[in-house]
């Protein structure tokens, strides 16, 4: 080949070269165009009462809601087992619960609750702390809130599951889980998780494993240590719309044993890997354990609930408002008055991939 050619040839490749780039460079902004922010109004004082509930939301300014969470103060003495996780869920307007008819109740919500529950005693340090994951994409423009409820838990220290699932051709991005009545003391939620809605996963029961891609449903589970008929259990799956079949969801998903002794809590952790993607929801449970390859069971005592599900560290505190950085979740379980062998603690990490 004389120098002429040889000078053709590498003219050519560059060309070539440079019109792959051009074409490359924008499907690369574009699937990088995901940001995450977690927004928090910071702690509301209460329960100041027995068998009460307080309500307390965290709003996104701009984005959508692609999930929620909760944190609760406790205090220290005798009382701490009161203050317990009623709900964690998606509001309309900060105020108003979705409570009503089941299936799609909700669209581009940008409000999240807090509902913090009371038993027999307080103490002046309870407090709720809402965290509203709000997401901002090129891709997920719309959203979209499924809700199913279910008159259950029925029977005391029973759980009452119930699971939501997204339409077909969308991307469950997280969920949340509500208890009522909120004036019953020894009702409470004690399980939000990621979920699918197949025999492999007992249609909700099973919950979604470490690794696992693209859940597509959320479940929420109540429990009542003297459960009298009137209980009501709802599950949220806070969905995307339509046709973003090349998004993928990951499951991040720990497991550690306890609380075990009574008047304890224990927190586990589970984070965004690299590769994953961002941190979009997570969810909690206090459990019997083995949550992803059996049907899910309840702590060992009635007592037993959850004191918080919500982004954090990887060393487990909550992050502040404003934070654009966390890729971790953390549940905080705690027993009641009495000890709970068996009994786990499990948190879930959801996870978009930059095709968001």
């Amino acid at each position: 080949m004389n120098a002429r050619l040889i000078r053709r040839f590498a003219t050519g490749r560059a060309v070539l070269l440079g019109a792959v780039l051009a074409l490359a460079l924008p499907d690369a902004a574009y699937a990088n165009s995901v940001s995450v922010t977690v927004k928090t109004p910071g702690a509301t004082s209460g329960p100041a009462s027995a068998n009460s509930e307080i309500s307390t939301h965290a709003d996104c300014s701009s984005g959508l809601i692609s999930g929620g969470g909760i944190n609760q103060a406790i205090g220290t003495g005798s009382s701490v087992n009161g203050n317990h996780v009623n709900g964690t869920s998606p509001s309309s307007d900060g105020t108003t619960e979705y409570t009503g008819s089941t299936g799609v109740v909700g669209t581009d919500v940008t409000h999240w609750l807090g509902l913090g529950g009371s038993g027999g005693q307080v103490n002046a340090s309870f407090a709720t702390t809402p965290y509203a994951i709000c997401i901002t994409s090129n891709l997920i423009t719309h959203t979209q809130v499924v809700m199913n409820k279910a008159n259950t838990p029925t029977a005391a220290a029973t759980t009452g599951l119930v699971t939501a699932t997204c339409p077909a051709n969308t991307r469950l991005l997280g969920g949340g889980a509500r208890t009522t009545p909120g004036n019953t003391g020894s009702l409470k939620t004690i399980a939000t998780f990621p979920t699918f809605n197949n025999s492999a996963h007992a249609f909700g029961a099973k919950a979604a494993a470490d690794g696992e891609t693209n859940p597509d449903s959320w479940s929420a589970v109540g429990w009542d240590s003297g459960a009298n008929g009137a209980d009501y259990t709802y599950a949220y799956a806070i969905c995307s719309g339509s046709g973003i079949g090349g998004t993928t969801v990951k499951v991040r998903h720990t497991e550690v044993s306890g609380p075990t002794t009574a008047s304890t809590g224990q927190t586990a952790t589970a984070g965004c890997g690299q590769g994953d993607g961002n941190l979009v929801s997570g969810g909690a449970a206090i459990s019997g354990g083995s949550v992803t390859t059996t049907n899910f069971t309840g702590p060992a005592s009635g007592g037993d609930h959850l004191n918080g599900s919500f982004p954090s560290t990887s060393g487990g505190a909550a992050v502040g408002n404003g934070t654009t950085t966390a890729a971790y979740w953390t549940a905080s379980a705690h027993t009641g008055g009495q000890s709970s062998p068996g009994t786990y603690t499990d948190a879930w990490a959801l996870c978009a991939d930059d095709g968001v």
